[in-house]
């Protein structure tokens, strides 16, 4: 029997349960894990409280990412061993392949052996905020060292993803947060430039910043009204790439911004990424180099033991963190 996290209904952190269950034996094409620590994304939440695109099956688990050591594998896995030290890139599929439990399975194709220098909790807040930025920044904006972009939420785990990334292209980056309290994390965490959007007038900010130009790419988890205001901080044929809906409104759609600036706006999931075969291995390729030379770095804001995943997840939802928040098994 294995301990794995599953809920029973929808709800708040609450309905998380720690249970002991029989984990089945490594499909053909899968890797068998035993896991010493897992990355919490907001996608989790989402999930758990019926917000996402996927709707869940009772009981259901859940999880995008982990880290730990190589079991066992199917019998058409290569490339791997016995004991070898791995982490896993987000599947298409959460309550399919879990990640929160201490042992799991995962198809080879999502299994990475990351950099020796790595933690465990170092390898398990990699993947998908990585690969979620990366995709985005660079195989969708084609981000270049002369560029200024946006980074909206910037002290999420993807945002301080997304601030690595474009620095380790050259391009200026401009983070923004609501209030600021967390202005200083972000410019140690790289940020050129951050900008309290409560207390700041954004477009002035942006067009001061880059003299009178505008971003080139916005990268933006929040929509709604934010859509608007981002818009009039563009440059001339500038790309908005929208990753998720934070806001519950709408928002008024910036036609004229749109026209006048020759603007693309564009919905993004890291799943455009992680299906593909050719990015997926372009993106494991620049990620870990990054990952090998310490240009990318992930930032943890606070770790948690397992039988702690309730309280794990509250500090996620209370967006108090700068970083990744990692839970730790074993």
């Amino acid at each position: 029997m294995t301990r794995v996290v599953r809920f029973h209904e929808y709800g708040d952190a609450s309905v998380l349960r720690i249970e002991d269950i029989d984990v089945r034996a490594p499909a053909a094409d899968e890797v068998q894990i035993a896991v010493k620590a897992i990355g919490l994304n907001r996608a989790e939440v989402m999930f758990r409280t019926g917000r996402y695109l996927q709707e869940a099956a009772f009981p259901s688990q859940l999880g995008y990412e982990a880290a730990g050591v190589v079991r066992t594998m199917g019998d058409d896995v290569a490339g791997f061993a016995e004991g070898d030290a791995v982490s896993v890139i987000p599947t298409p599929d959460m309550a399919r392949w879990p990640t929160y439990g201490e042992l799991i399975n995962v198809p080879a194709r999502y299994v990475v052996k990351h950099p020796a220098r790595l933690s465990f909790a170092q390898a398990a807040a990699s993947w998908m905020q990585y690969v979620t930025a990366w995709g985005a920044l660079i195989a969708q904006g084609r981000l270049r060292a002369d560029d200024f972009v946006i980074v909206s939420a910037a002290s999420s785990s993807v945002g301080i993803a997304a601030i690595q990334i474009a620095r380790s292209v050259g391009a200026t980056v401009i983070a923004t947060t609501r209030g600021s309290g967390k202005a200083q994390s972000l410019k140690e965490a790289g940020a050129h430039h951050v900008i309290a959007t409560a207390e700041e007038d954004l477009a002035a900010r942006v067009m001061a910043i880059t003299n009178g130009k505008g971003a080139r790419l916005v990268f933006d988890p929040i929509g709604g009204p934010a859509i608007a205001q981002l818009a009039e901080c563009m440059a001339f044929g500038g790309m908005l790439l929208e990753y998720g809906a934070l806001s519950p409104d709408a928002g008024a759609f910036p036609q004229f911004a749109l026209l006048g600036k020759c603007l693309t706006f564009k919905g993004y999931l890291y799943i455009e990424v992680i299906t593909h075969d050719e990015l997926l291995a372009q993106a494991k390729a620049f990620i870990n180099a990054g990952l090998e030379s310490g240009t990318l770095s992930p930032l943890i804001s606070r770790t948690f033991p397992f039988d702690q995943i309730q309280e794990a997840t509250r500090f996620l939802e209370s967006n108090e963190q700068v970083g990744k928040i990692v839970v730790t098994v074993g």
